[in-house]
């Protein structure tokens, strides 16, 4: 049995404006993505990249914020049908400089953190903030079930 699996390196980051209460949020529109819904921002780790590296590069290039000392929060993990492991490291920032703009990944815009439940968020936004606000937890795991039903564990 091999000790390797392919694997989908990715990220997302919660931008938050400890001072106004508001979290940065980019929305997916369902013509242009696979996912629709307001999400974290992120992107794919390239190839010689840091975590840390990625996580900000890849939030400069989709709202026009240099963030600085991003926290890993969460990691969200699952296998896809053909064996592939699919890692999200989840960071948070609140520490950032810049103005915030749109990128062709989405429109992005501050929103109240306490209002997010009435918004249209991604699939399982609520559940990974959840995850990524709470320190006992760490660990976001999708388990495939059937064909069409995902088993969630939180840890």
């Amino acid at each position: 049995m091999s000790r390797t699996t392919p694997t989908i390196l990715c990220n997302l980051c919660m931008v938050e404006d400890l001072e106004n209460g508001k979290v940065v949020l980019q929305y997916r529109s369902p013509e242009k993505n696979n996912w629709s819904g307001y999400a974290f921002p992120g992107g794919h780790i390239e190839e010689g990249e840091s975590l840390v590296e990625s996580v900000i590069r890849e939030i400069e290039e989709e709202t026009g914020l240099t963030i600085f000392h991003p926290h890993l929060a969460a990691v969200k993990n699952w296998q896809l049908d053909d064996g592939t492991r699919y890692i999200v490291f989840c960071y948070k920032a609140t520490e950032f400089t810049g103005q915030l703009r749109s990128s062709e990944e989405g429109e992005v815009s501050w929103v109240e953190k306490d209002q997010l439940d009435q918004l249209d968020l991604s699939y399982d936004m609520l559940p990974l903030l959840e995850v990524m606000e709470d320190p006992d937890l760490s660990e976001f795991y999708y388990r495939k079930r059937t064909d069409d039903d995902w088993e969630k564990f939180r840890y």
